[in-house]
């Protein structure tokens, strides 16, 4: 596997797919997350469980990263020059990436390349990435914000956070991990665990966005709490670029239709 992983960007194994994020309160479709996916010509499908802390392992991951921002980035103007406008691009940050001397730098070179709006990009980072050395965190993130690119929590809720952190991370968005969403209408704890998360980032002024989010009473479970975003099988599966782009374009056609 490991010799494969070191071959897959010269033989554009890599893939980038597209999961819609949706407005709860308008149905809209407001951005998309950039997902990373690896088809080897020996092993097939390797899910991004395995080859992700692989790729970090044996160090490619800074590599690989800057790919799936490239892409994304490129994607994001397709969508844009297809007339579809507003939409912001999630992409996932490693440890790794994190503790580049010139990640903000390159970041800047790369939306430039593709005449990004820093407030288009949203960066997301997982709660236990940026726990691990919170200090260094909230030194990293504020540089990155300066740049006026978005912050995300990935996953939040399976962690260790220190609210006395939290509120000092300069960060717009706290994504609940679908562990906690997945069970919300059928386990009383999950329930009024991801109603406090919704309750406490809105109190910090933060934008909340669940995961994993499969089913109609889900939504409306979540809609009920006052949940801003909603990511899953519900709303779309993830797409590749031109199928997202037809999707939401289609997805937003019909909304005018319906005004």
């Amino acid at each position: 596997m490991i010799a494969s992983l070191r071959r897959a960007l010269e033989r554009n194994e890599f893939a980038i797919v597209y999961q819609p994020k949706m407005a709860i309160g308008l149905g809209r479709i407001t951005g998309v997350e950039a997902l990373l996916r690896w088809r080897s010509a020996e092993l097939g499908d390797i899910p991004p469980t395995v080859f992700i802390p692989l790729a970090e392992e044996i160090g490619l991951i800074n590599e690989i990263g800057e790919f799936v921002l490239t892409t994304a980035c490129a994607d994001l103007k397709g969508f844009r020059d297809a007339g579809l406008r507003g939409l912001s691009m999630a992409v996932n940050l490693s440890a790794a990436q994190l503790e580049r001397p010139e990640l903000t730098l390159r970041i800047c070179e790369i939306m430039a390349e593709h005449d990004i709006a820093p407030d288009q990009l949203e960066l997301e980072l997982t709660e236990s990435m940026v726990m691990s050395n919170a200090e260094q965190s909230v030194r990293i993130l504020g540089e990155l914000k300066s740049i006026g690119v978005k912050l995300a929590i990935d996953d939040f809720g399976t962690g260790y956070s220190s609210l006395a952190y939290m509120k000092r991370l300069p960060i717009d968005t706290l994504k609940i991990d679908q562990e906690f969403v997945g069970d919300v209408t059928i386990d009383p704890d999950d329930a009024a665990i991801t109603a406090t998360i919704i309750t406490m980032a809105h109190s910090l002024e933060l934008n909340v966005v669940a995961e994993g989010v499969e089913t109609a009473e889900q939504l409306a479970f979540l809609r009920t709490q006052g949940c801003d975003e909603a990511q899953g099988h519900l709303v779309s599966m993830p797409l590749p670029a031109e199928a997202c782009r037809r999707f939401i374009a289609a997805r937003s056609e019909r909304a005018r239709a319906t005004i």
